[in-house]
């Protein structure tokens, strides 16, 4: 059976898209400039007429752009001629609406010769980036004067030095190369760095759930160092909301471990994604039933400067990406050797101490070192005994560091016990 288009006459359906396209175009100029009482360059009709009048002289001569580039040539000087009146006259030195325009007389073009996807893609960015301005205005104000200069670094370490750095094996018995450690550094900063810049551009005012939530994301121990800190001169009513967040940003490193457990090795996802999920979401309810039994004050005015977690080191700063690359070159030298001279119990053990600081270098030396003689049961079970000792550890340091709140301890023991006994059921499932 024909496809609807083939009882159409030819360049029908070309036609009809040029039209509407340059149509969406033309409207969204008009709503941009709907409340301006100046004289603005086109509208709807204009636009439209500009994308149909580039289509005609295409096809006047098909295989030929001699009549589209002459009158692109007298689009160009019209458009000249209505800027150099909005400078002269206006005072007005934006040529957003002039490349428009131009991109819309080349509809007809992009449309007769380009894949679907291109032609569409760049309606979409034309509509999203008119629609975006005062965005893009309110996002440049709030940035700092060194966030462009990090990003750039970012950018620099990613794809100038990485490919050029070698993919081999510094010590012959160690699956360790100059490549693997920056590559895993790079993926691990940039899920940071998109956590960071969500927390800090999109929710900046956001209640203290919704930045455990982020937190976690950036970094689940940071984040309740930073909570256990706030709750020491919290109000006694706002201690729930805070215990909620805390569990927030365990759900949170679940799910940050199955994304670089997923670009590193599917293998291992594919086995660890059922107990790492089923963990984040109980974490995710205790912080929900813990915020249920908060009925009397479940939010925390936002006039105290206690609702919001900073995040005080940006993740792509060279010093806190030389951490992580010393920390996984360690963990791989010292696993390397344990599995040497003690073999899978010595794992075991190491799996266990390494939950006192940061786990992801260490997850990401297992699933990356291609060891010998550990199963892939064996590697699962080790990467959650390094969240169960993780999760112990972030329970004392929110104790630690509250000053000990006896309005704590009970939805923290609870909470953080139901977790580490479902993480040993899992753990014991794989050994």
């Amino acid at each position: 059976m024909n496809s609807w288009t083939t009882t159409l006459p030819a360049g029908l359906t070309d036609f009809l898209l040029i039209i509407t396209f340059s149509l969406l175009i033309g409207l969204s100029q008009r709503r941009l400039n709907l409340n301006k009482e100046a004289t603005f360059f086109g509208s709807d009709r204009t636009f439209t007429l500009i994308g149909l009048f580039g289509y005609i002289l295409f096809k006047l001569t098909p295989g030929n752009f001699t009549l589209f580039t002459g009158g692109g040539l007298a689009l160009v000087i019209l458009l000249g001629l209505n800027y150099w009146f909005k400078v002269n006259k206006l005072a007005s030195y934006g040529i957003t609406s002039i490349i428009t325009a131009l991109i819309t007389y080349c509809m007809g073009p992009m449309v007769c010769l380009m894949d679907s996807w291109f032609y569409v893609s760049v309606v979409v960015v034309v509509l999203v980036l008119t629609e975006m301005k005062s965005t893009f205005v309110e996002l440049a104000q709030k940035m700092n004067n060194d966030e462009f200069i990090t990003l750039a670094k970012f950018l620099l370490i990613c794809f100038i030095i990485l490919p050029m750095l070698p993919d081999e094996r510094i010590f012959p018995e160690i699956n360790l190369t100059p490549y693997r450690i920056w590559l895993a550094t790079v993926i691990v900063s940039g899920i940071s760095y998109l956590s960071y810049l969500v927390k800090r551009y999109i929710f900046p005012q956001s209640g203290v759930v919704v930045s455990g939530l982020i937190g976690g994301l950036y970094s689940s121990t940071a984040t309740i160092t930073i909570l256990g800190r706030k709750c020491k001169h919290a109000n006694a009513e706002h201690l729930q909301e805070y215990a909620t967040a805390m569990f927030m940003a365990v759900s949170m490193m679940f799910l940050r471990l199955m994304i670089i457990i997923a670009i590193f090795n599917s293998a291992a996802f594919r086995m660890m994604v059922v107990p790492m999920s089923a963990l984040m979401l109980v974490s995710i309810g205790i912080g929900f039933l813990i915020r249920r039994g908060n009925r009397n004050n479940r939010d925390i005015p936002k006039t105290a400067e206690e609702d919001v977690v900073e995040v005080e080191d940006n993740p792509l700063e060279f010093k806190v990406a030389l951490i992580f690359a010393f920390l996984y070159i360690v963990f791989t030298a010292v696993t390397y050797f344990t599995l040497t001279w003690v073999g899978t119990k010595g794992l075991t053990l190491l799996s266990f101490i390494s939950g006192v600081s940061d786990i992801t270098p260490f997850i990401l030396n297992l699933l990356e070192g291609h060891y010998t003689g550990i199963s892939l049961g064996v590697l699962t079970a080790s990467c959650l005994i390094a969240t169960l000792s993780n999760n112990i550890m972030k329970m004392f340091y929110a104790m630690g560091f509250s000053g000990s709140r006896k309005e704590l301890a009970k939805p923290l023991f609870i909470g953080f016990g139901i977790l580490s006994v479902l993480n040993l059921i899992a753990i014991f499932f794989f050994l």
